[in-house]
C-alpha cells in the first residue's frame, strides 16, 4: 500500500491527534513558511502509532544554516518552550533541532543538509508504515505496548523484528 506522507491532507481525515496536529500546522503556516525546506511530517503521528508523549518531527532540507535558523527564530520563538540545539553533529553530518509547543503539542524541527526525502526518519517512517501494513493490528499493538513502556520507535521495531545491531542502522538494512 503506497501512502503519500509528502502532502499532509492525509491527516485531515486521520485520527483525533492526526487532526489536531494538521490544524496545529495550518494555524501556525508551518509547511508554508518552511516550503523552501521541502518539510515532511515524519514519525509516529502520521503511521498511527503515537502515544501520549509523540510529538510532530518536521524535518527540512537545509542548505544555509544560518537563514534556517534565523527563519525559524522570526517564524517561531515566540512559542512556549522554543529551543534551538546549536549546530550538531550526528553520524557525520551536521544538523540543527529547534523545539516548541503549540497547543500542547510539542514540534520538533530537524535540519539537515540533506533532501527530506532521503533523510533517515523518513526512510524509517517508511520501513515501519511498510511492516504496519504487512503485520496487522496485532504487531501494531505490540509496537505500541513497547514505547508505552519507554522504548523509542526504531528499537520497538527492531525487538519484534528480532533485527541485530543498532536498530537505526538494522531497520535502514531491511529488505521490503
Amino acid at each position: 500500500m503506497i501512502h503519500d506522507f509528502i502532502n499532509i491532507d492525509y491527516l485531515k481525515n486521520g485520527n483525533q491527534i492526526q487532526r489536531k496536529s494538521y490544524k496545529i500546522i495550518q494555524k501556525i503556516e508551518l509547511f508554508s513558511i518552511l516550503k523552501d525546506h521541502k518539510p515532511i511530517l515524519t514519525g509516529t503521528i502520521p503511521i498511527d502509532i503515537n502515544i501520549e508523549e509523540s510529538d510532530l518531527d518536521v524535518i527540512c532540507e537545509v542548505n544555509d544554516f544560518d537563514s534556517f535558523r534565523q527563519k525559524v527564530e522570526k517564524h517561531f520563538s515566540e512559542y512556549d518552550g522554543f529551543s534551538y540545539s546549536g549546530m550538531m553533529n550526528r553520524n557525520d553530518k551536521e544538523c540543527v533541532t529547534f523545539n516548541f509547543f503549540v497547543d500542547g503539542m510539542e514540534i520538533e524541527l530537524y535540519g539537515e543538509n540533506k533532501p527530506a526525502d532521503q533523510q533517515n526518519a523518513y526512510r524509517h517512517m517508511l520501513i515501519e508504515y511498510h511492516f504496519l501494513n504487512k503485520l496487522g493490528d496485532d504487531f501494531k499493538k505490540k509496537i505500541i505496548a513497547l514505547k508505552k513502556a519507554g522504548l523509542k520507535t526504531e528499537p520497538a521495531f527492531a525487538k519484534i523484528l528480532n533485527l541485530e545491531g543498532d536498530p537505526y542502522e538494522a531497520l535502514l538494512n531491511v529488505q521490503l
